[in-house]
């Protein structure tokens, strides 16, 4: 069996996959333009409050200067201060909308593509962790962009003004000493954040297993109640979110070692910096407001670089977080239309195998040399032991899987040859396990039409018997069923398969296992409710309980992925086969449950009518 499918990605963030939000932006031009505009003129009328502050102390200093002019300098200060934020904020406000504009795209394009990806993709994966890296890659998205933008470029620009004004106004050595501390601050940084990613790496390993622990528990949460694993859940999970501190910890601890370290260099250059300005301003070289100045552009400086390393960190993670989301884009999608496929055209509905054989992993085949066929509008049945391959067939008449020899033909169209919408549109089916939305009984049975209305949704529900059942309760079509149906039983999420399949009108029906959680006289109900609703279709009943395909046109024996019989269900006792001793062993199972009072699954019976109690009633 493969691997069950994680993403992975590299320690390091890989720059290409910024490139892949390139396309979004240049959608998006004119805003980006317009939020660049306002990031300059933000950043220019910050430089300029030291520069008016210098002229505000140095005039200040001369006793005989005229009131008016510090006034007006004040004046400006204020102004320019205003500037500087409202700039910022206008910036922000117009680049948000371009960031939430490009999450929704691409997490509508992650979306699609998930439902794309073969059947096999999704039966690998696990859930929890792929839910992580979805919610994670649209987190980094935002990050990413807001770094970018937000502190970046605007760091970047800012501080070249500064070592350009700095040279101009002091002295090439005030430049050379800030470029020589920015140099020092980046490349310990970038060697220390490189060292700690092991731990940032880990702690999202683990948060990620944590969160496929919790996820798959509560999904099978009444099979932990059933078997009273809570303890045994309970400690899984603990266990997890003790790796996932213990990482975490760890990860903090190397944080603490950055952030100490760029305190230190930051530190440093500033004491020599303010020790050359102060001997400026004594040997007359400089004046008070140069010193101010000078001052008033490092405390500038300051909160940018001190926060460059979690800057850094934040940029580095979010493109490991978004390569993850994007690899899932870059997942092959292995059953898709051909180039020029066609519409699927059905006149009858005849279905045909030729000479199929399917294997799930090589050196195993699922299916061996296949070949049958169902003449429009009329039912073919399929049974045969567990495992023989019966719902294999179903998969591969609606192009979940591939088969790897032989062609699959409906109406004498190879399904290969046409649209996958045109051929599931065609198609129906009953699963053995139905699964439901957390959502309205209205929902769920109107999933197979989204465009029928109430009328046609309790038609639908008349026909697969499960309408008076619906009225008994409270909220009607508009209950819950709760989450995954688990507020209805096993014979109810059956009727609503049915009549979700009913509401479709589907030419050709696929019934699997229809009937296999249900008692006897639930059986005889579910029957009867596929009986109404396959009138007119082509119907493939894929069946293990032999009572439900005595009626089918023609029935097939699996067995080991051959077929070994064939023929009605009188002609196949008559053979004393493999259908033959399975219809005597499911006989003899019946009497025994018959004589004890119970169902063949141990359902009470009482006076005619299966205890078939709902939560929701």
């Amino acid at each position: 069996m493969s691997p069950v499918r994680t993403v992975t990605t590299a320690a390091s963030g890989d720059w290409r996959i910024a490139k892949k939000l390139l396309p979004y932006l240049a959608e998006r031009w004119r805003r980006v333009a317009i939020a660049l505009v306002l990031l300059v003129l933000a950043r220019l009328a910050n430089v300029s409050i030291p520069l008016i502050l210098k002229r505000i102390v140095d005039d200040l200093g001369e006793i005989q200067a005229a009131m008016a002019i510090p006034l007006a300098l004040l004046l400006g200060y204020g102004l320019f201060w205003f500037a500087s934020i409202l700039f910022a904020e206008l910036r922000n406000a117009v680049f948000y909308r371009i960031g939430i504009d490009i999450i929704c795209k691409i997490s509508s394009r992650v979306f699609r593509h998930l439902h794309q990806l073969s059947l096999k993709f999704h039966l690998e994966r696990k859930i929890g962790a792929l839910f992580r890296d979805i919610d994670r890659g649209n987190q980094a998205i935002s990050r990413f962009l807001i770094i970018i933008v937000f502190s970046i470029v605007p760091v970047m620009l800012e501080m070249t003004l500064v070592i350009g004004i700095l040279w101009n106004q002091l002295g090439i050595q005030y430049a050379l000493l800030i470029i020589i501390l920015v140099i020092a601050y980046v490349v310990y940084t970038l060697v220390v954040t490189r060292w700690r990613r092991r731990f940032q790496i880990r702690m999202n390993e683990q948060d990620s297993h944590a969160g496929t622990r919790l996820m798959d528990s509560l999904m099978n949460f009444e099979t932990v109640k059933v078997f009273g694993n809570e303890d045994r859940e309970q400690d899984r999970y603990d266990r997890s979110m003790r790796s996932w501190g213990e990482a975490s910890y760890r990860n903090n601890l190397s944080l603490s070692l950055l952030n100490a370290g760029q305190g230190l260099i930051i530190a440093i250059g500033l004491a020599i910096l303010m020790v050359m300005a102060a001997t400026g301003v004594r040997d007359e070289i400089l004046t008070v407001g140069d010193f101010v100045m000078l001052h008033a552009f490092l405390l500038q400086l300051y909160v940018p670089l001190n926060v460059l390393g979690s800057v850094y960190r934040e940029m580095n993670n979010s493109l490991i977080d978004m390569d993850r989301m994007f690899q899932l884009l870059d997942e092959e999608v292995n059953i898709k239309d051909k180039p020029n496929a066609g519409l699927l055209r059905v006149t009858m509905g005849g279905i045909e195998f030729r000479n199929v054989d399917f294997s799930y992993s090589p050196g195993r085949k699922s299916l061996s040399d296949i070949s049958l066929r169902i003449p429009g509008g009329r039912q073919l049945a399929i049974v045969g032991p567990s495992g023989a391959g019966k719902s294999t067939l179903g998969r591969l008449l609606l192009r979940f899987y591939e088969p790897q020899r032989g062609q699959i033909l409906v109406d004498g169209q190879d399904i290969r040859d046409v649209s996958l919408a045109s051929l599931r549109e065609v198609i129906g089916i009953v699963p053995q396990d139905t699964v439901l939305f957390n959502d309205t009984i209205r929902y769920n049975i109107g999933y197979g039409d989204p465009d029928a209305g109430i009328g046609a949704i309790e038609e639908a529900a008349r026909i697969a018997q499960i309408h008076d059942f619906v009225q008994q309760h409270p909220d009607r079509y508009e209950a819950l069923v709760g989450e995954r149906g688990l507020k209805l039983s096993g014979g109810e999420k059956q009727r609503m398969a049915i009549a979700r399949t009913a509401l479709k009108k589907a030419r050709i029906l696929i019934f699997d296992e229809a009937t296999s959680s249900l008692d006897s006289r639930a059986e005889n109900a579910i029957v009867e409710a596929m009986d109404r609703v396959s009138q007119e279709a082509t119907t493939l009943i894929i069946a293990h309980r032999l009572s439900t395909v005595v009626g089918a046109d023609e029935i097939l024996v699996l067995d080991q992925g051959r077929i070994v019989e064939r023929g009605s269900h009188a002609t196949l006792l008559s053979n004393q086969g493999l259908y033959a001793q399975m219809w005597e062993l499911q006989q003899q199972s019946k009497s025994g449950a018959d004589a004890s009072g119970t169902s063949d699954h141990g359902e009470i019976i009482n006076e005619g009518k299966v205890n078939d109690e709902s939560n929701l009633v």
